[in-house]
């Protein structure tokens, strides 16, 4: 089972939400996705070694056979 994720609660100021909405729907990612990748993106930039994200599986689930 993938590792469960952590909740935060995050107060921005609206202008920078609303900057981080507009690049979140340019790239066609819901905001929490785009602030996940700038942080990641910042850590990454400082030398932070982070493990690659697990891809979020999408769409209907498989039928059993």
């Amino acid at each position: 089972m993938p590792e469960a994720r952590k909740s935060l609660l995050l107060r921005l100021a609206p202008d920078l939400h609303a900057a981080v909405e507009r690049m979140a729907a340019a790239e066609l990612r819901s905001v929490n996705a785009q602030i996940e990748l700038l942080i990641r993106e910042g850590l990454a930039r400082r030398g932070v070694k982070l493990a690659d994200a697990a891809p979020v599986r999408r769409g209907r689930p498989q039928k059993d056979s």
